[in-house]
């Protein structure tokens, strides 16, 4: 019975939130994106290139302004990506795909340019502290879950509502998905639909580097060129198992968020699976969904991966 308290705790729930975050904004990046039409697998990449930028950010200016460079930084790969597939009509797998490789390049050849004497880690910077709500802190059981959390935790939670009434309550939230579906229909009606795909895609790197800045000047405090871990890739997969939804793929990062913090709980108390098991769980979990969900009625956008070339 004590072991299943340990393993169930408030402090199990409340660290859900804080390994759900940087998922849940690669998911919203990724429904936006896919909304519009453009596949984004670059996710990974636009998260690992906010995460060093907001180090360095944070190394130099301190952590807020760094915070602000890691968004910045993300949404330059989403523009990057968007002129790439929009643009000039690159398959969007390897568009995104590189822009995965470049991120992990391009950290390892300047971290020992802008610090000497180190090689894929950056030094500790200065990070965002977490902080307690008096009125959440206050309630029983969900205070302790809710009241003391990283600001970016409640940003990520208050983006789930914002982005689903922009998507499906809003005249560009419209026309996004307009794009997303009949392309032609839309440009035939008088919409842009270059703009709205550069809109969807920058926003969609700009929240992937809202993620990556989490991850390193909140969630930890330096930057890895490995640190990630397949986030990307995961928001990407909870994307798709919330069926391009906002709420949906944030009931699923939960759900992987959960998986990951059940396994350190079960670590540190001792539960007596090799971790090597405890660590792949989260991973398998995300295999798992998918395959069980893609034999199902999950439908992409209709133009979900396909250029448009007007005329």
């Amino acid at each position: 019975m004590e072991l299943l308290f340990k393993l169930f705790s408030m402090a199990v729930f409340a660290s859900t939130l804080r390994i759900a975050t940087p998922l849940i904004l690669a998911s919203l990046g990724g429904c936006m994106s896919e909304r519009s039409g453009v596949i984004n697998i670059g996710l990974e990449g636009m998260m690992l290139m906010g995460a060093f930028t907001a180090v360095v950010g944070s190394f130099y200016l301190g952590p807020w302004p760094g915070l602000i460079l890691g968004i910045l930084a993300g949404g330059m790969m989403g523009l990057l990506h968007a002129f790439m597939s929009v643009t000039l009509g690159a398959n969007q797998v390897i568009s995104s795909t590189a822009i995965n490789i470049m991120a992990v390049g391009l950290p390892n050849i300047l971290i020992p340019v802008i610090w000497p004497g180190h090689y894929g880690i950056s030094p500790t910077v200065g990070v965002i502290k977490d902080i307690n709500i008096p009125f959440i802190s206050s309630i029983p059981v969900i205070g302790k879950v809710l009241g003391h959390q990283n600001p970016i935790v409640y940003v990520a939670l208050i983006l789930v509502p914002v982005i689903s009434y922009l998507l499906f309550k809003t005249r560009i939230g419209l026309r996004i998905r307009s794009v997303g579906e009949h392309p032609r229909a839309a440009d035939t009606l008088g919409i842009n639909v270059y703009k709205m795909r550069y809109i969807a895609v920058t926003m969609s790197g700009l929240l992937a580097g809202l993620g990556g800045a989490f991850l390193s000047i909140c969630y930890q405090s330096q930057f890895s060129s490995v640190m990630t871990a397949g986030r990307g890739f995961i928001g990407l997969a909870a994307m798709i198992f919330g069926r391009w939804t906002p709420k949906g793929a944030m009931l699923a990062c939960l759900l992987f968020g959960f998986a990951d913090a059940f396994q350190a709980g079960a670590q540190s108390a001792g539960v007596p699976i090799p971790p090597e098991i405890l660590l792949a769980f989260p991973y398998v979990l995300t295999l798992v969904a998918l395959v069980g969900l893609l034999g199902k009625t999950a439908v992409s956008p209709a133009a979900n991966g396909k250029p448009y070339l007007k005329g």
